[in-house]
Order: C-alpha cells, then structure tokens, then sequence
C-alpha cells in the first residue's frame, strides 16, 4: 500500500509544486515575446536601487539568492523580473538527487520554508551548458559546494574542481561552507578547515587574466565567537566579502506552524523565510562592524519586504538577496520590494543631503 501511495503523495507535496513552477519558468524562457512582457510588467526603471560593488554595476541591489534556479536554467527570466543579480546552486561537482521526496515543505503562516534532504543538483558541467546556452546580462553567482558523500578531507579538492570550470562564467563565486539540510553535511568551522578550502582558489585566481570577487557564506547558527572568526578570515585573507546568512537548524518563531512541524519530527533540515529575520540582522550586523564597513556583505534570511530590505541595509549589507518570499510572491512581490527599496533609498539620500 505505501508503494500505491507514495507517487500521489508526491504529486501533492510542496516538491512537486515547486517543481512545476521551475519547469514552466524554464519553457517560457525560450519565448523572446514571454521575457518581453515579464520585463515590461516587472522590471521598471528604478533610480536609488543601483550600486557598484566588487567593481560591477548592479542595476538593483534585490537579488535573487541560491537555491531557486539550482542549474542556471532561468537567467534571462530573473532578468526580465527585475533582479540585478542571482545565485545558481548550490552546484556541486557531480549530480546528485535531492530528498527523499517530500524534502520541502512550506509553512504558510510564518512564510517559511523547511528544506530537509540533501541538496539536488545536475551537477557542475549541465550549469556550463545552461549557462552558455542562456542569452542573459545579469549579473551571476555560482554558489559551489562538495557533493555530500565526498569525505570531508576532499572536500578542498572539490571545490577547486568546481572553481576552476566555472571560473570564465561566472561574475563571483559564493563559497558555501553551511549547507545544513541533510544529516550528512558537512560545516567546517576551524580556520585550518577553511583555509584547506579558500587557498587553492585565491592560488587558482592569481593565474588568471580576469579577477572573480571569491564571497563566504555562513551560518546564522555560528556562535559569536565563530562569526567572528569567518570575519577575521575575511580581514586576513583576500576574500572579497561574506554572504550572511543561510538557512538554519532552528526552529524559532514557528508558533504558528506546530502541527507541520509536530508532524516531522525532529527531522534534520533547513529553516528559511521571515522566522529568520532577526538572527540575519543580528550576524550582517555583527560582521560589518568588526569588518569596520569595508567589506561587501550579501545580507540574506528572513527578507519579505521593501522594509526588511532596508533594515538590512542599515544593518550593514551592500545587497540583499530573497529566495523564499519570491517562491511565495512571484514577481510582484519582487516589484513591490524594488519599488518601496527605491522610495526607502530616495528618502535617505534626500535626508543625508539636508543634512
């Protein structure tokens, strides 16, 4: 009975609908009158949202974050929706199935995610493909990490087999360090282990012609004294900046959705959405004050509004990036962010010159 069922489970489940939505998006971005419409619709002209960072132009500082488009099959769309820059990935070496299915779960009333399976990828040269094949001009991330049965002594070799492939296609990498939804990840946290990890890909880059921004994400679950010392990292290292933060283990603010979450158990996995919020703040806050602002941060986690956009900005982020409110609100949850950022950011520049 429980094989009879297990299809029609998944059919039902928050995977699949997900599923959906990324294989439509991926069929409709073949269409030039599709990607001319969507821009029309959602990529409006902005004047506050621009920056330059790591030596780029981005048109918005609202990015799509890693975990959406895990292949880079959807480039041209996220353009045309308004975002100044995404993430492909997590890209791992080799392919590697997600689940067991049902991974994902939604829980509506937080507007959160809960992830819990190991990552799903195609695997690094099927993003090559996709990527060359994709007519695009936005701004791209390749967030890399090894696959999840790779020993964690490989894992520096791993990296570097991603790093270099991908190097001539990517605008900045994203070292992702905090994978945290299977049972199996793997989360270096000593410098020793970090380092294993970055020093062949500065090495690496120093033998290039064109220099690619290398970025470290973390944990909101690090302590103190561990985020710390990822920002000391940064300081002491040629790291370009941090991606603050991933998804994590907890399961704070979540009243409103005990009994999805009493019905899991306690299953290993990640936390994304608004829950996050306060902790995202808490740690970009942390690292751009002991960085001393002089370096990038990607502030990420719990960002669902033009005004969490901007309390993360204050806090110290350069851009944001939003993964889950945009699989709740589509693209006119993202032109509603854009459009209040902007009007937030017109305001501070006026009050900083009245000043």
């Amino acid at each position: 009975m429980k094989s009879i069922f297990t299809p029609i489970r998944y059919l039902l489940s928050d995977d699949f609908a997900l599923l959906l939505s990324r294989w439509r998006t991926a069929m409709l971005a073949r269409m030039p009158l599709f990607l001319a419409l969507r821009r029309k619709r959602y990529a409006l002209q902005t004047d506050y949202l621009g920056a330059e960072v790591f030596g780029m132009k981005f048109p918005s500082r609202i990015g799509l974050g890693a975990g959406y488009d895990r292949n880079g099959e959807h480039l041209n769309v996220m353009e045309a929706t308004g975002f100044g820059f995404m993430e492909i990935g997590t890209i791992t070496p080799k392919p590697q199935r997600g689940g067991p299915s049902p991974a994902l779960h939604k829980l509506p009333k937080n507007r959160a995610l809960l992830y819990c399976g190991q990552t799903e990828s195609q695997g690094v040269e099927r993003v090559i493909e996709n990527i060359k094949s994709n007519n695009h001009n936005i701004i791209v991330g390749c967030n890399i990490a090894k696959n999840d049965a790779t020993a964690p002594e490989d894992a520096p070799q791993e990296y570097l087999r991603l790093f270099r492939p991908l190097y001539q296609y990517a605008d900045y990498f994203t070292v992702n360090i905090c994978r945290n939804s299977s049972e199996r990840a793997y989360v270096p946290t000593s410098r020793e282990e970090i380092m294993a990890i970055l020093q062949p890909l500065f090495e690496f880059r120093r033998g290039q012609n064109q220099y690619r921004p290398i970025l470290l994400k973390i944990s909101p679950d690090l302590s103190d004294e561990q985020i710390d010392l990822m920002t000391d990292i940064m300081i002491d290292t040629p790291l370009d900046g941090m991606v603050a933060c991933a998804g994590t283990t907890g399961r704070y603010g979540l009243e409103e959705s005990t009994q999805i979450i009493h019905s899991l158990g306690r299953k290993a996995g990640a936390l994304t959405g608004a829950p996050l919020r306060e902790r995202a703040l808490e740690v970009v806050r942390r690292v751009h004050e002991r960085a001393k602002g002089t370096y990038p941060i990607i502030g990420c986690g719990g960002i669902c509004t033009a005004d969490d956009a901007m309390a993360m900005i204050e806090a110290g982020a350069t851009l944001v990036q939003v993964t889950t409110e945009y699989i709740y609100g589509g693209g006119k949850s993202i032109l509603n962010m854009r459009m209040g950022l902007n009007e937030r950011l017109r305001k501070a520049q006026q009050r900083q010159t009245n000043q």
